[in-house]
């Protein structure tokens, strides 16, 4: 669409929350009345199942209420095939090209474009971040995790590299004792040099959690019980491998939990459904006993049984943390509420040159 201007939202490095920045920012934009469209233009495969992530793009399209008119699924998807043809020289179509056919029809206001995993990712096919903002003439947003000061030197690079085109930087997932000096410090420094700062994000569990339908998935488990209450929410990861007593004073210290341990450990067990234990991982090829399914059943939590041992299933389920697809409504709506009391939307509507069409 000739009128529609481009808003890129891309990572200095994988699962920043590029998504989630992305449904936030959405809720924002329309509730001032701007007609926001979306397209992925990279698709990526998931690194545990090998699955496209074509439901991300039918996720957002839902979530979001987009028509079909302003969504575009992706133009290029990065599994090994397609890598391997254009290596070898046999794919060698011009995406600068592509992308231009693939945005001419879509409609919107704002179209607002999820970037590839990196700032380099996509170079292969001419399909970088600082390459697709090149073509289209669009802005670009970063958003980075917040891992220590050391974040400010990457976020310099990116500035070199994209110029002028990079309107402002969203740093999430900052620990609540690192929020005052990213505040005080950080903050100040980018913006002296140059780089807007439109958001901090407190770290949120919540967000990094998983669904225990997902673990079931990663882990093909068996469901001991509860096969209705697979939505449950997990944040925190914990093995029963010590005494009782020492376990029960463990689990009371998490919530929103995992448990793996033994199948034989029945004490364990029971200890774990009487805390903040979301699911139960046994692992382990030995029945676990009535007592503890009959207590798991009346608690409403799911009992997982996994062929696997227990540093597979906990290396599995550390994998999926903070990697996994914002697909359930809770957490839309705690990413809808974080954008809205920590981003600055008059400040980014202000860069693109865009009027509020309703009063708010």
């Amino acid at each position: 669409m000739a009128n529609a201007k481009y808003l890129l939202i891309g990572s200095t490095e994988g699962y920043s929350g590029k998504s989630a920045t992305i449904l936030g920012l959405t809720h924002q934009l329309k509730k001032q009345g701007i007609g926001v469209a979306y397209a992925k233009p990279l698709g990526t495969y998931s690194d545990d199942s090998e699955e496209l992530f074509e439901e991300d793009v039918d996720f957002l399209t839902s979530t979001l209420g987009l028509s079909a008119s302003r969504v575009r699924s992706p133009l290029l998807y990065l599994d090994e095939e397609t890598i391997n043809n254009r290596l070898q020289g046999n794919n060698q179509t011009d995406y600068t090209e592509a992308l231009q056919n693939y945005l001419a029809e879509i409609q919107g206001d704002l179209v607002l474009l999820e970037g590839p995993g990196s700032l380099w990712q996509g170079s292969l096919f001419n399909l970088s971040v600082a390459e697709i903002a090149e073509e289209i003439d669009a802005s670009v947003l970063l958003i980075a995790r917040y891992d220590s000061l050391l974040l400010t030197a990457s976020l310099l690079g990116a500035k070199k590299f994209l110029g002028d085109r990079l309107i402002g930087v969203v740093i999430n997932d900052i620990a609540l004792q690192e929020m005052g000096k990213v505040q005080t410090v950080v903050k100040p420094y980018l913006e002296r040099q140059d780089i807007p700062v439109l958001g901090l994000l407190p770290k949120n569990n919540l967000l990094r959690s998983v669904s225990v339908r997902k673990l079931a998935k990663r882990l093909k488990a068996q469901v001991l019980c509860r096969p209705d209450r697979l939505d449950l929410m997990v944040e925190s990861l914990s093995i029963g491998a010590m005494n009782v007593n020492s376990a029960l004073e463990y689990f009371r210290q998490r919530e929103n939990m995992a448990v793996i341990t033994g199948s034989d450990r029945t004490e364990l067990q029971m200890a774990a459904l009487e805390t903040s234990t979301h699911c139960l991982i046994l692992t382990g090829h030995i029945p676990p006993q009535p007592l503890i399914l009959n207590r798991a059943e009346d608690l409403e939590i799911p009992v997982l049984s996994v062929n696997l041992d227990t540093l597979t299933t906990v290396e599995i389920i550390d994998r999926a943390f903070g990697r996994v697809p914002i697909h359930e409504p809770i957490k839309v709506q705690c990413i809808q509420e974080l954008m809205n009391k920590y981003f600055e939307i008059n400040r980014l509507m202000n860069s693109l040159g865009l009027e509020p069409a309703v009063t708010v």
